[in-house]
């Protein structure tokens, strides 16, 4: 009915500019006689099937735009050159009372009518739109340059939110307008805030450095607005903003410091032309190992994950990624759990990698405090079995992705990493080891001596990572979705923190440096109180902080108590004078071992005591091998405590 009313429109609009061209070329209102009559007939039976082999009535009026008119105008063009033509061959026909530059005026009149009627059906229809949706906040775009432009214009397509000005840095920008809508200075926001009740402040500045970003922000965090932002060039370089394009601040922007920058060489060194292996390839970390891996153009990419999950959807990303970039990667997928020693065998006897990334592991405290025999079965005897297949198959380099729990340890999780560490310390010292029975299997396998030097074992340690499965930055954003409170379990604790792109970065130049037997860690700077995260994150994400002083504040923080195991601060280092490497951000340091004999002995004891599900041998075998531990034997895993009330 809509095209039908259209088309209706056009055939008017085709003989009203007809006599009105006829009009002004003969300086008198016109009345159509003899063969001037087939003109009139003529004009909409070439305009409208031009009109449909371009597409014009299959348009959406309240979207049109620019590209829109200049369809328009192209049809017009083709339909005044056919009109033209033939007022031509009629004339040589000797029809009179046709004039040559009726040819002319009728579709530039035409042009006009039809222009018109698009632009005021747009009008008219976004308007009858808007009045079924009224905007939910009233918006200032902080840069008026043309990702500001676009996203101004979606704006007004949408109706979501009053646009009410844009705001730039450039003082030449400032008292003009764009679209009708005026240009601030940064320092007139917080009167813009008062006087104009302004819910929202979006950054468009795609461009930007993090540096200056982070002063925006920083001058924005007192103000009670919601702070969003705009994904970045590449998302940008369609030409297309929408509405649902606008995102929380990035995990950088909550960092508040600059991410450390990579080394472009020491990222494709040991990469590029080589087949590596990624375990834990379906989680937040070995994930981004496996992105980041696979840009460097390895000969194949192998991910071993025993969530079937998360490893078919990695794939399927991989897949898609490489097809997109021509990347000549052949990506393989295994399912398989790095405590079988079988499994990982085979998979480093077919494959032969030169390089594993051992991202695999039990993370999450609470849960690894209450079930400590499969912590430490996954986390130190998976990490033993995978080293004891590398050996075996002699691969190169073997990087374990360790953590800051790992020093002085204050719960399950962080000494059985510490213990993995000390385990691939061992190995790296180039004594001959002798594997029996330590592979975390139910079997005891023969006795089998390895020469050691034959691969080169690292260890990367780093703090929280935000963004990751785990990070506190996801938690926080569903509490804020939630209408709060957000829960911190202490007032004064304290985190290292750093985005996933950087532990990965990390992870890679460092196993690039590697020579054997270090623990690498990254100089992360200052560390972050929890509270002060929190904070943030309310006052950005448009709402006030509700506490004692300020009673009707929006969101309160909620002190919800240490966990089991937590420590108040993290650590990097065991020991003191960390040694630079090639990289300024990066430190390297060879902290004490047990030499594999007196560990073996140890590790065989702790591998008795996880299949008894002993938790007091555990926890005291822990704190024989770990130094600093401090784990407390308050806390018992589910089924000895549910044993112990059955009996």
């Amino acid at each position: 009915m809509k095209r039908l009313v259209v088309v209706c429109l056009d055939i008017v609009m085709a003989v009203v500019a007809m006599w009105l061209a006829f009009s002004f070329r003969l300086d008198t209102p016109h009345w159509p006689e003899g063969t001037q009559w087939a003109l009139y007939v003529l004009a909409p039976a070439l305009a409208v099937p031009i009109f449909i082999k371009f597409g014009l009535y299959r348009a959406i009026f309240r979207y049109t735009g620019l590209a829109a008119l200049i369809t328009t105008a192209q049809a017009v063009a083709v339909y005044a050159l056919v009109l033209f033509t033939l007022i031509l061959i009629m004339q040589r026909q000797g029809l009179d009372g046709m004039p040559r530059s009726t040819g002319i005026l009728q579709p530039l009149i035409f042009l006009l009518l039809v222009g018109t009627s698009r632009a005021l059906a747009r009008f008219w229809l976004a308007g009858l739109a808007g009045k079924n949706k009224r905007a939910t906040g009233r918006l200032l775009i902080y840069g008026a340059g043309s990702a500001g432009v676009q996203t101004a214009s979606a704006i007004g397509n949408a109706r979501q939110y009053a646009l009410m000005g844009f705001v730039d840095d450039e003082p030449a920008k400032t008292g003009r307008t764009i679209n009708g809508v005026p240009v601030f200075l940064p320092r007139d926001i917080p009167e813009l805030v008062k006087r104009l009740g302004i819910t929202d402040i979006l950054l468009a500045l795609p461009s930007a450095s993090r540096e200056r970003r982070n002063q925006i922000i920083e001058g924005l965090c007192s103000l009670p607005v919601h702070i969003r932002t705009l994904p970045g060039l590449t998302d940008l370089a369609s030409g297309r903003v929408t509405v649902q394009d606008f995102h929380e601040l990035d995990i950088e922007d909550l960092l508040g410091r600059e991410p450390v920058a990579p080394d472009p060489e020491l990222l494709a060194r040991k990469l590029t032309g080589q087949i590596v292996l990624v375990t834990g390839a379906g989680g937040s970390i070995g994930g981004e190992l496996c992105r980041q891996i696979i840009l460097e153009s390895p000969k194949r990419l192998l991910l071993v994950d025993h969530n079937e999950y998360g490893l078919y959807a990695i794939h399927q990303e991989l897949v898609a990624l490489c097809a997109r970039s021509q990347l000549p990667v052949a990506v393989t997928p295994l399912l398989g759990n790095v405590m079988n020693q079988g499994r990982m065998n085979e998979i480093c006897r077919t494959y032969h990698p030169s390089i594993v990334y051992h991202a695999a592991a039990y993370k999450h405290v609470p849960m690894v405090e209450h079930n400590p025999a499969e912590g430490i079965a996954n986390n130190v005897f998976g990490t033993l079995s995978l080293a004891r297949a590398a050996l075996e198959n002699r691969v190169a380099h073997f990087v374990l992705i360790s953590t800051d729990k790992a020093v002085r340890p204050t719960n399950l999780m962080g000494a059985s990493k510490r213990v993995a560490e000390l385990i691939l310390q061992a190995l790296a010292s180039g004594q001959p080891a002798l594997f029996a029975g330590l592979d975390g299997s139910s079997k005891d396998c023969d006795g089998a001596a390895l020469s050691t030097d034959q691969t080169r074992f690292v260890m990367v340690r780093f703090g929280n990572v935000l963004g990751s499965s785990g990070s506190v930055v996801p938690l926080f954003r569903k509490q804020l979705e939630l209408g709060g409170p957000l829960t911190v379990t202490h007032p004064e604790v304290t985190r290292y923190f750093m985005t996933i792109s950087e532990a990965v970065q990390l992870v890679l130049q460092a196993g690039a440096m590697a020579e054997g037997g270090e623990v690498f860690v990254l100089d992360m700077g200052a560390p972050v109180k929890i509270l002060d995260l929190a904070q943030r994150m309310i006052t950005l994400s448009g709402f006030t902080l509700r506490d004692a002083a300020h009673p009707h504040g929006d969101i309160e923080v909620v002190i919800s108590g240490m966990r089991p195991g937590e420590k108040l601060f993290e650590e990097l280092l065991i020991g003191e004078n960390p040694l630079p490497t090639a990289h300024p951000r990066i430190m390297r340091a060879r902290e004490d071992f047990l030499a594999w004999p007196a560990l073996s002995g140890k590790l065989r004891d702790l591998d008795h005591a996880v299949r008894r599900n002993d938790v007091h041998a555990m926890k005291a075998l822990l704190r024989e091998l770990v130094s600093g531990c401090q784990l407390t034997d308050k806390v018992f895993d589910h089924i000895s405590l549910a044993q112990a009330v059955e009996q």
